[in-house]
């Protein structure tokens, strides 16, 4: 295990947009280029189960999100790609963990608290009303797939901190009551420098806000979502403040240092609304042309998709099944001899 591990889970409920490919997918598949790292990227399919239960639409986001990122350029030889509901070590592994585990722990969850305390807020006599054990276990599904590959290194947001500070956790009482060096201790990475990409309206490029620039939109329409992008009433040739315009900021996302350093000017000389808008669209359309023409082609053809995911799974399955090889007589459910 001498390589760096750095693992990171794709949540299959959606469709990728433009917020994702800044804040996430760009920066990973450049790590997955990278032969100094071992990188784990999977399909979170069974946390998309916890909020996500219509059947056609996570398997269309399956499909999409798997599209996407081999569109993108995802080096599947050097990173391991595959769904987490192929490694049935997964559950197996979240059980053990969920034996160790103190409930308490699970009580502390922001995700599990957030959803009390929107019930408290709504009058609701029981406070656990509508809440899943999916959702209050999650945090120990999320720490079965780091601990399955010992992975040291897990890219997060800041929300998401608490989690791999839970699987710590997990690590840790297990190694203690079972009485040796399981599992390596993961550690959180944000990227404090990773920009939080606005959408239309100039929140959060978020599917809850309803505001996203979907990744691989047609032209026509990625046309028409560039002009609905929110902006002020400053006429042509008033001075534009570039660092509070989202227009600017998503054009900077996917452009040169130079190139943005030249539409800054542009800003402080005054360029109207439409010009703008018609430049960031064009700009956009043409960096993502040749990804989205991949990309059709892949959604074209699910069985290449279902091939790559197949081996990326046998490949993590040689190391799932050898890790519950050691598990399993640690926790006394070894075979008899």
């Amino acid at each position: 295990m001498s390589q760096r591990r750095v693992l990171t889970g794709i949540t299959t409920t959606g469709t990728p947009h433009l917020g994702n490919y800044v804040g996430a997918i760009k920066p990973a598949i450049a790590e997955s280029q990278n032969p100094d790292v071992q990188s784990y990227y999977f399909l979170a399919d069974l946390h998309a189960l916890i909020k996500a239960q219509d059947p056609q639409r996570v398997q269309q986001s399956r499909l999409e999100i798997a599209a996407t990122w081999l569109a993108l350029g995802l080096d599947t030889d050097n990173a391991i790609f595959y769904r987490q509901s192929d490694i049935h070590e997964i559950p197996e592994l979240a059980w053990l963990l969920s034996c160790v585990c103190a409930k308490g722990l699970m009580n502390r969850s922001h995700a599990y608290k957030a959803a009390v305390g929107e019930n408290e807020a709504a009058g609701q006599s029981d406070p656990d009303r509508g809440i899943s054990m999916g959702l209050f276990g999650y945090p120990v599904l999320m720490a079965a797939d780091i601990l399955m590959f010992n992975a040291h290194k897990v890219p997060v947001g800041r929300d998401q901190i608490q989690h791999i500070e839970m699987a710590r956790d997990m690590a840790g009482r297990f190694n203690h009551i079972y009485k040796g060096d399981y599992f390596t201790l993961p550690e959180a990475i944000v990227d404090e420098q990773s920009e939080v990409l606005r959408g239309l309206d100039g929140r959060k490029m978020s599917k809850s806000y309803d505001n996203t620039i979907p990744l691989f939109v047609s032209e026509k329409k990625l046309q028409k979502l560039v002009r609905k992008i929110k902006t002020n009433s400053l006429e042509p040739g008033e001075p534009k403040d570039p660092d509070t315009c989202t227009l600017f900021q998503i054009y900077a996302a996917f452009a040169t240092p130079d190139e943005s350093a030249d539409m800054r000017r542009r800003y402080v000389e005054g360029i109207g609304w439409g010009d703008a808008k018609n430049e960031v669209f064009e700009y956009l359309n043409a960096h993502l042309r040749e990804p989205r023409a991949r990309y059709e082609a892949l959604m074209n053809d699910p069985a290449y998709i279902e091939q790559v995911l197949v081996k990326g799974a046998e490949r993590a399955r040689e190391e799932t099944q050898a890790l519950m090889d050691k598990l399993r007589p640690a926790v006394g459910l070894g075979r008899f001899q």
